[in-house]
């Protein structure tokens, strides 16, 4: 009986012995994910600055591998507005981008296609059936 006791009281609680273990884990684990979240921005935005040279883009990169957080730190203050322009320029160019696709894609608007039509018929090219038919399909 005494092994069974002394087995009991001096073994651990374990990882979900404790619920304050769980919230530092947890605490930590957000603070990890955080940063990663800061670097890859910070890499991305190195790559996104076309005005500086490839020899600083190569320094920063460095520092970050040898001094992370102080060069995280660094570069958000020294360089934090730049980034944030830069990433609103390719977001309106990606938006551009975009609209002109789905314009090209979507076609034209049914009154559009029913003047295209119109213009057709008045043409000669196509017949009043025809007109007809186009009509119908772009006012369904």
């Amino acid at each position: 009986m005494r092994f069974i006791e002394a087995v009991t009281t001096s073994a651990s609680p374990g990882f979900w012995g404790s619920f304050w273990d769980i919230i530092w884990w947890f605490l930590w684990i957000f603070v990890f994910v955080a940063y990663l979240m800061v670097l890859f921005s910070i890499i991305g935005d190195l790559f996104r600055d076309h005005k500086l040279s490839g020899w600083w883009k190569a320094l920063w990169i460095l520092f970050l591998i040898f001094v992370p957080f102080l060069t995280a730190l660094i570069y958000l203050i020294a360089r934090g507005r730049g980034m944030a322009e830069r990433g609103a320029a390719e977001a309106a160019q990606m938006k551009s981008a975009q609209d002109a696709y789905i314009k090209q894609v979507a076609g034209a608007s049914p009154s559009e296609e029913i003047a295209k039509a119109k213009a057709l018929l008045d043409a000669g090219t196509i017949t009043q059936a025809e007109y007809d038919a186009i009509k119908a399909k772009a006012l369904a």
